[in-house]
């Protein structure tokens, strides 16, 4: 019997073989799953650097003889701030490559949809992904690129370059797609988009050269999100881990600024001075010197180096139990592996990098709603000291660490500062605008918390007027996407559909429209989809006290308009039988004139 054969596959090669998990899993919804993906990051682009998205989206049938599901074109432009050269095919070649990793608000999560979108259009067409790019609106790059599924990397077909007067992005695929199907989810996605956008400009032209024009309605923007640091309620063991050794990298990287200083801080006349040298002086005047100084002297003498050397390459990690100083080295763009060598002071100052900070300063510089006096008493009650170094902490620290962090119930709520939510002003606009009713009320919920992540509720409820609909219609948004498939499962509709509307005097049948946001740093979708938002306890109390508030207000408003109406049936059985009563007691009193009672219906018309 052979040995069994054991693979490692790449993350493009995974997504390939599981399309499905990521919204690609027919013609239909991958063909609106990669509209979604392409005009997210468009606007996401625009949000990150304060420009009034402008957002086109074309897409054409190649072969119009041809029946559904065919080849479509799918182009999306926008007038963002473009994608450096350098980063283009990377970001349009690699899953998993992106800008989106920080702990901020954003449409996106894992820099992965659009790539998805590319790689569907690959593997049904076989044709490359054509990207044009400007970031100065004076010189575009132009790219065709293929992904080789394999190895997650890019493949250049064609590259060039040319003058253009605009900056901004177009990305264009070919995929299959089944647009006459697809074709009312892309519509109502664009329109709502444009409803949880009001600040940006959107144009959809369809197969059928239809165009759909959403000018914007605002032109101030929200404020973008800030990159924060972790909430402690919201690390595990693996994100501690990384933080320590993310610690340990900045401890280390510190010797670069400091590699071109050696000549001056040592005082050395050589040029290229060897290690040795370098090593004689530091030793003299090591007192003297500043941290990053010593760091540069202790590497160059472990790695027995010259200083020119030490410019050339990247240290990446110090292995202290394996003896072993990993690093890149520049000049043949490779990893390599050294055995660490060296004793005395030198060691010394690589052993204390490699331990890292004090648990106190960890905690003050490496979290957030942390102060020194929070610290102290954490540490107390997790049974640690202030001055151990957390590079020095084994595996059973790091789990009794991550326990206490997490069950620890005096840290401040999670800093609200990395969403950026819409407002209740620019929400009430917007539903002005698309609903006009007769009633309009918006709330934006205080700043919550969910496993350490920060979350905040906007919602509106719009009555009568110009809405069509009868019965409630739910607009779903989070970190303003518009969420069209899977509302079944989804915790809005859920927490509305538990509201006794009666209670509040609204009917079954009501023409009533609720448009609910949540916006977070990390929602809780679901699938990889993104289409429905787990009932998390917390996000769930807080949509739950959203809507009664508004429709506590519905029904004050449902209240007064059902005392006019009684007035105004009153006004109306006035004006029917007063003139008939004015008449007969005329007659009965024998008089010529009847008595003025006009007056009368005016007061009875202004009950």
């Amino acid at each position: 019997m052979s040995a069994e054969r054991f693979n490692q596959i790449s993350p493009s090669e995974f997504f390939y073989r599981n399309r499905d998990l990521a919204g690609f899993s027919n013609p239909t919804r991958s063909l609106y799953t990669a509209v979604r993906e392409f005009v997210e990051n468009s606007l996401d682009a625009c949000d990150q650097k304060g420009i009034l998205p402008d957002v086109k989206l074309v897409i054409r049938a190649e072969d119009d003889t041809k029946q559904d599901p065919r080849t479509y074109t799918l182009t999306v432009h926008d007038n963002g701030p473009g994608i450096a050269e350098e980063h283009v095919p990377l970001a349009f070649g690699t899953v998993l490559y992106g800008s989106k990793f920080g702990l901020k608000q954003a449409r996106g999560m894992f820099g992965l949809g659009a790539t998805m979108a590319i790689l569907y259009g690959q593997i049904t067409t076989n044709k490359p992904v054509k990207v044009y790019s400007s970031t100065d609106g004076d010189v575009a790059h132009s790219f065709e690129i293929l992904l080789d599924i394999q190895k997650n990397k890019p493949v250049i077909q064609k590259k060039s370059k040319k003058k253009v007067k605009k900056r901004g992005l177009v990305v264009s695929i070919s995929l299959e797609g089944d647009y006459s199907k697809a074709g009312s989810k892309i519509r109502d996605y664009v329109y709502q988009t444009s409803l949880i956008t009001p600040y940006a400009s959107i144009t959809f032209e369809d197969p059928k050269d239809n165009k759909f024009v959403y000018k914007r309605i605002l032109k101030t923007m929200p404020e973008p999100p800030t990159i924060i640091n972790p909430h402690p309620h919201g690390v595990d063991v693996e994100t501690i881990r990384r933080m320590i050794v993310q610690s340990r990298r900045d401890n280390i990287s510190t010797y670069a600024d400091a590699v071109p200083l050696l000549h001056k801080a040592l005082r050395l006349k050589e040029e290229d001075p060897s290690h040795d040298a370098i090593s004689e002086r530091a030793s003299r005047r090591w007192g003297r010197l500043k941290p990053e100084v010593r760091t540069a002297v202790a590497i160059t003498d472990a790695l027995k180096c010259n200083r020119a050397y030490l410019q050339d390459i990247t240290i990446e990690d110090i292995d202290l139990d394996a003896g072993m100083i990993h690093y890149y080295d520049n000049n043949v763009s490779q990893s390599r592996t050294a055995p660490l060598q060296g004793d005395g002071i030198f060691y010394s100052h690589i052993k204390n990098l490699v331990a890292g900070e004090q648990l106190h300063s960890f905690l003050t510089d490496r979290f957030q709603r942390i102060g020194p006096k929070t610290a102290q008493n954490f540490i107390k009650f997790a049974g640690f000291k202030s001055e151990q170094h957390i590079g020095l902490l084994d595996n059973k620290d790091l789990v009794k660490l991550s326990d206490s962090l997490q069950t620890y119930e005096d840290f401040l709520a999670p800093n609200p500062s990395c969403l950026a939510p819409l407002g209740e002003s620019p929400l009430e606009q917007g539903m002005k605008k698309f609903f006009e009713p007769d009633f309009l009320e918006v709330i934006q919920r205080g700043a919550s918390a969910y496993s350490g992540f920060p979350f905040i509720i906007e919602m509106g409820i719009a009555y009568g007027g110009e809405i069509q609909s009868r019965g409630i219609k739910t607009y779903r948004f989070a970190n303003r996407i518009p969420l069209l498939y899977d509302e079944g499962s989804d915790v809005v509709l859920k927490v509305v559909n538990d509201i006794d509307w009666g209670r509040y005097k609204v009917k079954h049948d009501a023409p009533m429209v609720i448009a609910s946001h949540v916006c977070s740093t990390r929602i809780p979708y679901k699938t990889v989809g993104k289409e429905n938002v787990a009932d998390r306890p917390e996000i769930e109390r807080e949509l739950k006290l959203a809507v009664q508030f508004l429709a506590r207000r519905l029904s004050s408003y449902m209240s007064r308009r059902g005392k006019a109406e009684e007035a105004k049936k009153r006004a109306n059985l006035y004006a029917k039988y007063i003139p008939l009563i004015s008449q007969f007691c005329t007659e009965l009193a024998g008089r010529k004139v009847e008595p003025k009672y006009t007056q009368m219906l005016r007061v009875g018309d202004n009950v």
